[in-house]
């Protein structure tokens, strides 16, 4: 058995904080540097997806059980924009806590307005999908990797957002939000549009992702999906004896996007705990026979069998000097 891991920001710290069952499987597995890409770049090569962007919105909504059809949909996640004259700075959903119950109130709102024009879905409360009777381009890339960033206020269709600005800004919702001291739901993020993509590719039996369109490519390529288990012990008590088999760890995105370097250090000492000890003892113990551990903004990727962990001239060092 093969388990592939991906970790968007794994070696993103600037600590001496050790972890060392990550870096014993980084010091003695084989590395392989690769070119820096986001998450969304790296499943656009590695599912063989066509086009120049992942269809982020079509497969996000296929994840959750409906039909994209042949329609054009985008990614319309929920933010927080503040205007500053001619460009704004922008919050993404994984700092908002937005409710179910409050996307829900939106959702009903942008439908009522946009009827005909655009339809809105919920993925999850910070995750938004929407259908659009033209075909419209967007960013390729999601709120998180413009967090704290200074960005365009006008991105594909400037009168659209306007639009959607001025519903979200009165919206009784964000009033309640306000009041409570905290940040209003002002605006989407329009990203990933496209079509339905008509098939995947991939070397994997299996993918236990939380993100909707990473289980959007799974199912369209055959293979069995799952959301993400809590540990890496309950992910390989579901897994069959081989094959291949990868699980997308986005948990490390929105600490670093959002340069929160405690919360950081607290999620990558529970991966640690709960998904990188775990995979080391049964590498030690053959029950698995590879581990991968790629951090593709990092543009790095290490694979590791159980006669590596022998190397011991290769010394385990702290992630911070991956860097």
């Amino acid at each position: 058995m093969h388990c592939e891991l991906v970790v968007p920001g794994l070696l993103s710290s600037r600590s001496e904080a050790r972890y060392p069952a990550l870096e014993l499987l980084l010091a003695r597995g084989r590395r392989e540097s690769l070119e820096s890409l986001t998450l969304e770049q790296w499943l656009h090569e590695a599912f063989e997806q066509p086009g120049d962007a992942l269809a982020a919105g079509a497969l996000g909504l296929a994840a959750s059980g409906a039909d994209a059809g042949d329609g054009w949909w985008a990614r319309a996640d929920p933010v927080h924009l503040r205007a500053l004259r001619d460009r704004a700075v922008v919050a993404p959903g994984e700092a908002l806590q937005v409710s179910i119950d409050e996307t829900n109130q939106f959702l009903t709102t942008l439908n009522q307005y946009f009827s005909g024009t655009a339809t809105f879905h919920a993925l999850d409360a910070r995750r938004w999908s929407a259908r659009f009777s033209k075909e419209k381009s967007f960013l390729d890339k999601p709120a998180i990797e413009a967090s704290g960033r200074d960005v365009a206020v006008a991105r594909g269709d400037e009168a659209l957002l306007t639009e959607i600005q001025m519903l979200l800004h009165a919206h009784p919702v964000n009033e309640a939000r306000e009041a409570r001291g905290e940040p209003a739901v002002n605006s989407v993020w329009l990203w990933g549009a496209g079509r339905m993509p008509a098939e995947a590719q991939g070397e994997w039996r299996s993918v236990a992702a939380s993100e909707p369109s990473v289980l959007g490519l799974a199912q369209l390529a055959g293979m069995r999906r799952f959301e993400m288990p809590a540990s890496a012990a309950a992910w390989l008590e579901r897994l069959p004896e081989d094959g291949r088999h990868l699980a997308v760890l986005d948990v490390l995105r929105a600490p670093v996007a959002l340069e929160q370097q405690a919360e950081y250090e607290e999620a990558v000492a529970a991966l640690e705990r709960l998904w990188f000890e775990p995979l080391l003892a049964a590498l030690r113990d053959a029950r698995v026979g590879m581990v991968t551990v790629r951090a593709p903004d990092a543009g790095i990727g290490v694979e590791t069998v159980r006669g590596d962990l022998r190397r011991f001239w290769r010394r385990p060092r702290a992630i911070a000097r991956y860097a």
